[in-house]
């Protein structure tokens, strides 16, 4: 495994894609092989960098946020996960008042920040820290920022996520501690996560009024991502295949720190060439924006594997600042 050496850096950047299928829908031994030596470097990164807090951004799938009340952004200051697919359920570590502290400041900073104080948060955030933390959510002090990714028309636009990060660094500037910024979403796919375009009622109901799963209802839909993940790995027609060029792309705008054309990107374009749910990249957007833009930073992993049975073009990028 690779040696990472972080130590002097006070700010770094992970952008991770997450999967619900992870552990549930087959692959092959190569793609297996290359997803654990990925997270096996960016996990060995992580704790090299020991953070002393952590802003992870992450997106929802109707289980914390729904369409009756649905903010572009949302910091909480109080936050639980509920456990779904593979994915841990309990509380997270989150420092309270750093929290209400960055929504003040991002409130000055003309961002009208929702902040809730019931946070509930599924896989888009929890599966990154129990990749790199494990099933008992025991990390460091953790901020969750909610970015909605699936519902129109207050999905946060590309130069907005910039401004964001960059305001968020602004606030990190004013702390002493060492801070890992984790982008967990995207990039390329298209699950069968619904839209109130969706022609049955009872559906457009359901993502519309927060309520609890019944556990049968919560199996169903596990079953219901499944197929479509076997589906794509198939190859049928009716799921949206992956984009590695519009992945790849992406992950080296990023890397180079110039921004500028990809901001210049359309946001139907999003949908049209890397499917509705690539619009959870921007998760990786805000968090890369708060290190220095405009510059190309130590990247010690960068990682990436199209993988249709999990319904992932899975990525992943370690850049820190520099030493």
């Amino acid at each position: 495994m690779m040696q990472v050496t972080l130590q002097n850096a006070q700010r770094a950047f992970l952008g991770m894609s997450h999967s619900p299928l992870l552990g549930l829908n087959p692959i092959s031994a190569e793609d297996q092989t290359a997803l654990d030596n990925a997270v096996a470097q960016a996990k060995a990164a992580v704790h090299a960098f020991d953070p002393e807090l952590i802003i992870l951004i992450g997106p929802d799938h109707y289980n914390g946020f729904f369409n009756e009340l649905m903010p572009t952004f949302c910091i909480g200051s109080d936050v639980t996960a509920v456990g779904d697919y593979l994915s841990p359920a309990g509380p997270l570590n989150v420092p309270s008042d750093t929290a209400i502290a960055l929504a003040e400041h991002l409130m000055d900073s003309h961002f009208d920040m929702a902040v809730s104080r019931r946070m509930q948060v599924d896989h888009g955030f929890s599966q990154a820290l129990q990749v790199l933390w494990g099933d008992d959510l025991k990390t460091p002090p953790v901020i969750p920022i909610f970015l909605n990714a699936v519902a129109q028309p207050t999905i946060a636009r590309l130069s907005r996520c910039v401004d964001l990060g960059k305001a968020i660094g602004n606030f990190l500037d004013t702390l002493p501690q060492r801070t890992l910024l984790i982008g967990s979403g995207g990039l390329s796919h298209e699950p069968p996560v619904p839209t109130l375009q969706h022609p049955d009622p009872a559906v457009r109901e359901r993502i519309t009024i927060k309520q609890i799963p019944t556990l049968q209802e919560r199996d169903a839909k596990t079953e219901r991502v499944k197929a479509a993940g076997m589906a794509l790995a198939h190859g049928e027609d009716w799921m949206k295949p992956l984009n590695p060029q519009w992945d790849l792309q992406w992950m080296e705008a990023l890397a180079s720190g110039e921004l500028t054309d990809l901001c210049a990107m359309s946001e139907d374009s999003i949908a049209q060439e890397a499917g509705n749910s690539a619009h959870e990249s921007k998760t990786w957007l805000v968090a890369r924006s708060a290190l220095p833009l405009n510059t190309k930073l130590p990247c010690p992993v960068r990682a990436y594997r199209a993988i249709p049975a999990l319904i992932a073009g899975y990525g992943l990028m370690l850049m820190h600042t520099q030493q």
